[in-house]
């Protein structure tokens, strides 16, 4: 009984192997991955203590630095993954709060010519560090500045479109929205990113 058993699993198993093989190849057209800098403009609450009653609010200009990694599968389909950096100085005595995550994503893109726009988002999670100087930033310690580090999951929805300087290279610009899903906190910093870089693709073709 056992016997028989193994064996239709292992036919089974050789069907799905098999079907999932030809229809990556079918489908699969490449892959692309690049870097990108980003700005735009993020806030947040307010950060306060007992010890400073001062409030200081948390919003500006955010730099950094990520990339990404996207499989296209037909025509429009991608998904894949990406991460990135953000650091935000706020505050007269520079605090800053700085956000490292990353996570899957999915898009759907259309070729225009030339240009490709693209939608989609991304699910994954991070972490948030927060330095808040209250006085004396050329010294921030435990009795002028409040430290605070902690884990998020989000959802980043995206849009955004590249332009082609060649068939295998790309410039692309897109902007994103960043949620936190978690336990909403004061000092986590929202808002949009705009992300401008360049794009390299390898094996891609039209899908039939």
């Amino acid at each position: 009984m056992n016997y028989f058993y193994n064996k239709k699993v292992a036919v089974f198993t050789i069907f799905v192997t098999v079907f999932a093989t030809a229809t990556a190849q079918k489908y699969f057209q490449g892959y692309s991955g690049g870097m990108m800098l980003h700005t735009g403009y993020v806030w947040g609450g307010s950060v306060h203590t007992q010890r400073f009653p001062e409030k200081i609010k948390i919003e500006g200009m955010p730099f950094g630095i990520g990339g990404l990694l996207r499989f296209h599968l037909g025509k429009h389909l991608c998904i894949g993954g990406e991460g990135y950096n953000s650091t935000l100085f706020y505050g007269k005595n520079k605090s800053n709060t700085t956000l490292s995550w990353g996570g899957l994503l999915i898009d759907y893109q259309y070729e225009i010519k030339k240009f490709t726009v693209f939608s989609g988002g991304t699910v994954g999670g991070g972490s948030v560090k927060n330095i808040t100087v209250f006085a004396d930033v050329s010294n921030p310690n435990a009795e002028n500045a409040v430290y605070q580090r902690y884990a998020i999951m989000l959802i980043n929805p995206f849009i955004g479109t590249e332009y082609a300087l060649s068939p295998k290279i790309h410039l692309i610009m897109k902007a994103d929205y960043l949620i936190n899903i978690t336990a909403k906190r004061s000092d986590f910093a929202t808002g949009f990113r705009i992300y401008a870089g360049f794009v390299f693709f390898h094996g891609r073709k039209n899908a039939e």
